[in-house]
C-alpha cells in the first residue's frame, strides 16, 4: 500500500487483523475529515492475484464490516494485475454439487459489492481474467490503466464463469462479444476495453490509484441517499419494465429530494452560493 494511505481507527485495525494476508485495508482521506475511502487491496501478486476461496470470502469480511465514515471503497490489486481470475488449483477436488455451491458463494459475495452500502471503485491493471473481470464487473466505476488487458479463457480451461460474469458482463459489452471472448480466447488490451465499456477511465501506468482516490472523494461528497439510489435503484430500473421503472424512478426521486442534505444544497445553488456544472477543460 502507498504511505499516504492512513491505517488508523479501531475499527479498521479490528478488521485488518481479521482479515488473511491476501487481502489489506487501509483507510484514505475521503471528501472532508467526517469522510474516509477504504482502500481494499488483493495481496496475492505471487499468484497475479488469483482468487481463492480465502481471499473471496475475506472480501466478504470487508464488505460486511465497513468501519464507519466510509463513503465509498476503492479496490486494487497489489503488484502489476489486478486478477488473474479463479485459482484454478481449487477446482481439483469439486464435484457438481460443490461447483454449484461454490458458484453461489461467489455470487452472494460480489452481490454484496455491486449492492452494498458504499459505492466501489477499482483499479485496473496488467491481467484482468475470468474471475478477475467477473469482480471488476461488481465495481460502479473502473479505472484502468494503460497495461490492463481482458480475457475470459473459461472456454479454453473446460469451464464456464461462475461468478456472475454471464449477467453483470453482457450489460457492459453486449452478449455477442462476451461470446468471442469465451470461444475464442479473445484479449482485448485497455484501449479496446475503454472503448467497450470495460474501463470508464483509462490512465497512465501507475496513475489507477491516484486516479481512483481523487474519484472515491468525489462520490464521497455525493449526499449518501443519493449515492443509494444511484447503486441500488438505478440497475433495477433499468432491468424493469417502463411502467415499473417510472414509478420507482419516481419514489427514489420523492425520496432523494426529501433528505435534509439536499434540501440544504438546493437552497444553496439558488442563493448561488454552490457553483455551476462548467463544461471540461
Amino acid at each position: 500500500m502507498q504511505d499516504s494511505l492512513d491505517p488508523t481507527s479501531s475499527a479498521l485495525t479490528a478488521l485488518a487483523a481479521s482479515l488473511p494476508p491476501s487481502v489489506k485495508v487501509a483507510l484514505a482521506q475521503g471528501a472532508d475529515a467526517s469522510s474516509k475511502v477504504l482502500v481494499v487491496q488483493l495481496a496475492r501478486a505471487q499468484k497475479r492475484n488469483a482468487l481463492d476461496d480465502i481471499t473471496v470470502l475475506a472480501l466478504a469480511a470487508v464488505f460486511d464490516s465497513l468501519p464507519p465514515g466510509v463513503g465509498a471503497v476503492v479496490l486494487e490489486g497489489e503488484g502489476e494485475h489486478f486478477s488473474a481470475g479463479l485459482d484454478l488449483s481449487e477446482l481439483s477436488e469439486r464435484d457438481i454439487v460443490g461447483g454449484i455451491a461454490h458458484s453461489r458463494l461467489w455470487h452472494r459475495i460480489f452481490e454484496n459489492i455491486q449492492f452494498g452500502r458504499v459505492p466501489v471503485v477499482a483499479v485496473l491493471k496488467g491481467a484482468v481474467i475470468g474471475g478477475g473481470l467477473e469482480l471488476a464487473s461488481t465495481a460502479h466505476i473502473r479505472v484502468a490503466e494503460v497495461s490492463a488487458f481482458y480475457a475470459l479463457p473459461e472456454g479454453q480451461r473446460g469451464i464456464f464463469v461462475g461468478g456472475g460474469g454471464s449477467v453483470r458482463l453482457p450489460q457492459l459489452i453486449g452478449v455477442s462479444r462476451m461470446m468471442d471472448m469465451m470461444l475464442t480466447g479473445r484479449v482485448y488490451d485497455a484501449q479496446a476495453g475503454q472503448e467497450m465499456g470495460l474501463s470508464h477511465y483509462l490512465v497512465e501506468a501507475g496513475k489507477g490509484l491516484e486516479k481512483a482516490l481523487e474519484l472515491a472523494r468525489r462520490i464521497c461528497a455525493n449526499v449518501p441517499t443519493t449515492n443509494f439510489a444511484v447503486m441500488h435503484a438505478l440497475p433495477r430500473i433499468a432491468a424493469s419494465d417502463p411502467a415499473a421503472g417510472y414509478l420507482t424512478e419516481s419514489l427514489m426521486a420523492a425520496i432523494a429530494q426529501g433528505d435534509e442534505e439536499a434540501k440544504r444544497r438546493i437552497r444553496d445553488f439558488l442563493a448561488k452560493r454552490a457553483g455551476k456544472v462548467a463544461a471540461p477543460e
